[in-house]
């Protein structure tokens, strides 16, 4: 199950469950607008707190490979697809994170259930799910539902990943369920650049 936020839910609803039902993938939750950004520059995040360790920013990280993983703590998509994905990229790819080539980073962003998964409720999750890399809480600016790294890289919900080169441009970002396969080939030769 994905998470889309809940003023398009309504709306979405109908599409959604006959187009995921036909893809056999399990309900989610998100916006509506697709994510528009690969090919562009990579927004800079708006983190209110790190968890682990500081994930630096797009400018700092420049010359490396990363791994975005949006996700919130209670997203069922997130728990049996993102999260798992993330773990295994980050065993399999350990040498290229130890030499420095490649960042793996969580960003929590909530735009939903705003007094459950709170700061505190996510680092118990860090902690119980073993969670190693750094994980970022979105921020929220004034009232805004929708945390603002969440609008810039205009995802549309959870889980959404997204994969940066080593100039900072976007080369892949997918909402929902992909085959893990058809992108680690790009992973690898992104990183290869990483090594140039």
């Amino acid at each position: 199950m994905f998470h889309y936020p809940l003023n398009t839910r309504r709306t979405f609803l109908s599409i959604a469950a006959a187009s995921l039902a036909a893809a056999s993938l399990p309900m989610s939750c998100g916006a509506a607008a697709p994510a528009t950004n690969v090919g562009r520059q990579a927004p800079q995040w708006d983190i209110l707190e790190w968890i682990n360790s500081d994930g630096g920013n797009i400018d700092t990280l420049r010359g490396k490979v990363i791994i975005v993983d949006f996700f919130q703590l209670w997203c069922p998509g997130c728990n049996k697809f993102s999260g798992p994905l993330m773990k295994r990229w980050q065993s399999k790819l350990a040498d290229e994170i130890n030499a420095g080539r490649l960042v793996l980073v969580k960003i929590h962003t909530v735009f939903e259930g705003h007094s459950y998964q709170t700061v505190q409720r996510l680092k118990s999750y860090v902690k119980e799910n073993e969670i190693t890399m750094p994980v970022g809480v979105d921020r929220h600016i004034g009232n805004r539902r929708i945390p603002e790294t969440m609008r810039r890289y205009n995802t549309r919900g959870t889980p959404e990943m997204a994969v940066i080169d080593t100039d900072g441009v976007i080369r892949f970002q997918k909402f929902g369920f992909f085959d893990p396969a058809a992108v680690e080939p790009m992973i690898v030769a992104l990183l290869a650049q990483a090594r140039a």
